[in-house]
C-alpha cells in the first residue's frame, strides 16, 4: 500500500471508526495508528552542524527551532569546527515501521566545541504553558524582545540622575583614552558612500545646540570645557539621563532594536540626529547623537530587528562619539539595559527544580547510549 493510502486509510479509521467490525477486519486498521519514537543521535562535526545533523538522519525541519535556540549562545560560522561532537535526541510521529509523519521535534541537543565548551539546549514546559528551550542553567534559549543597537557595547554613562558632563572641566588627558567619554581611541570607520559627517547628516556644533528636550538640561553656567586648572563648582548641575550612553567610534553601524515603525527620524536638539522607532506592546526606542541616517529611514517606514537605521556620532549635546540610546515603555523611560524586555528571562522554582531533574535524566539516558553503543564497536 502506498503511503497516501496508509494516510487516507489512517484519517478513515480516526475520523470515523469501524463499528461492529471483527478483530480480524480491525487488525490492519490496528498497524496504522501513529505512534512516537524517540531518536537519539550523535557524532562528529564534518563540515557543518547542519549537515552533520542531516547526516545523521535528523530531519531538518525539525532542527529549525533548535538551531535559533543555539544561535543565542554560538555563532556556528566561527566557533563551530570540524572534529567538534554533538548529540541530538528528537521525537517523531510513525504510522508504520519507517513510515514517518510530521517534521518531529528535537528533545534537547549539546554542542562540544573546542572554542565555547559544551552547549546545551533542553525543551521544557514550564507552568504557564510555554513550551521552548532553555539553556542547561534554566536561561531562555531565545532572543529578548529588544536587543541593544551596537554590537560591541561600552557604557560610558548609565541611566538615572548624573552630573552635567558640561558643567565639569574634563578630566587630564591620558594616552590611549579620550576624556570626556572614557572609551578608547580608535581609528573611526568610514562612512558609507555618499554619507558624509557635516553634509547631509545635520551635525550640530556643541554650543549651538539647542531644543525642549528634557535630554541634557541646559549647564547653569558656560562650559569650562577646554580650560584644565578650572576647580568644578560645589554644586554640579544634576538631570534625569533617561537612557544609556554606549560608546563607539564614529561611523559604527546602528541597528533597531526590535521589529517597529519609525515614528521620527531628524535632527533634534540635544539629542543631534534623533530617531524614535515604535514597536509592538507600547514599547518605543531612541536612538541619539548619529553621524547619519541609513537610506530610507524616515517617519513611517517600517524596519525590522537588526536593520540598519544609522550611524554612530557626536552630534547635538555631546562630548565624545557614542550613541545615547532610550528604551520607553508607554511613553516612560525606563533602564535599557536591566529592564526584563532586554533581558533573556531565568527560570524560577518550582520550575527550575522541575527542569534540572529533567535535564539529569536527559545527561544520564545520553550517557548509557553512548556506553552501549561503545560495548557494540568493540
Amino acid at each position: 500500500m502506498k503511503r497516501s493510502s496508509l494516510v487516507a486509510a489512517l484519517a478513515a479509521a480516526v475520523l470515523f471508526g469501524p463499528v461492529g467490525a471483527s478483530y480480524a477486519e480491525d487488525e490492519p486498521t490496528r498497524e496504522l495508528l501513529p505512534f512516537s519514537r524517540q531518536i537519539a543521535v550523535g557524532g562528529t562535526i564534518a563540515d557543518s552542524f547542519e549537515a552533520s545533523i542531516a547526516a545523521a538522519g535528523v530531519p531538518a525541519p525539525a532542527m529549525v527551532e533548535a538551531l535559533q535556540a543555539f544561535a543565542i549562545s554560538i555563532d556556528f560560522g566561527r566557533d563551530v569546527k570540524d572534529g567538534d561532537r554533538f548529540h541530538v535526541r528528537y521525537e517523531r510521529t510513525f504510522i508504520a515501521e519507517d513510515v514517518p509523519i510530521g517534521p518531529g521535534r528535537v528533545l534537547w541537543a549539546e554542542l562540544q566545541t573546542a572554542a565555547k565548551g559544551t552547549i546545551a539546549i533542553h525543551r521544557f514546559r514550564t507552568r504557564d504553558g510555554a513550551d521552548h528551550f532553555w539553556s542547561a542553567n534554566g536561561q531562555a534559549a531565545m532572543a529578548p524582545a529588544i536587543r541593544l543597537p551596537v554590537e560591541v557595547v561600552s557604557i560610558s554613562s548609565g541611566f538615572g540622575l548624573r552630573a552635567d558632563p558640561f558643567d565639569q572641566p574634563p578630566p587630564p588627558p591620558t594616552a590611549g583614552k579620550s576624556g570626556a567619554m572614557g572609551g578608547p581611541l580608535r581609528t573611526p570607520p568610514a562612512l558609507p558612500p555618499g554619507l558624509k559627517p557635516g553634509t547631509i547628516t545635520g551635525e550640530t556644533p556643541l554650543a549651538s545646540s539647542g531644543g525642549s528636550s528634557s535630554y541634557g538640561r541646559s549647564p547653569a553656567r558656560p562650559s569650562p570645557y577646554g580650560n584644565w586648572q578650572q576647580a568644578p563648582r560645589a554644586g554640579r548641575s544634576l538631570f534625569m539621563h533617561e537612557g544609556v550612553d554606549l560608546v563607539a567610534p564614529t561611523g559604527t553601524p546602528v541597528h533597531a532594536a526590535a521589529d517597529g515603525v519609525v515614528f521620527g527620524a531628524a535632527p533634534n536638539g540635544r539629542y543631534g540626529n534623533w530617531i524614535r522607532i515604535d514597536h509592538a506592546g507600547k514599547l518605543a526606542t531612541v536612538y541619539g547623537h548619529l553621524s547619519a541616517f541609513a537610506p530610507g529611514i524616515a517617519p513611517g517606514a517600517k524596519v525590522s530587528r537588526g536593520e540598519l537605521i544609522g550611524f554612530v556620532g557626536s552630534t547635538g549635546r555631546s562630548t565624545a562619539p557614542h550613541l545615547h540610546f532610550e528604551l520607553l515603555i508607554d511613553g516612560r523611560p525606563v533602564n535599557p539595559i536591566t529592564h526584563p524586555e532586554v533581558k533573556r528571562s531565568q527560570m524560577r522554582s518550582p520550575d527550575l527544580e522541575r527542569f534540572r531533574k529533567q535535564v539529569t535524566q536527559s545527561l544520564a539516558e545520553r550517557d548509557r547510549e553512548t556506553a552501549l553503543a561503545a560495548s557494540y564497536s568493540r
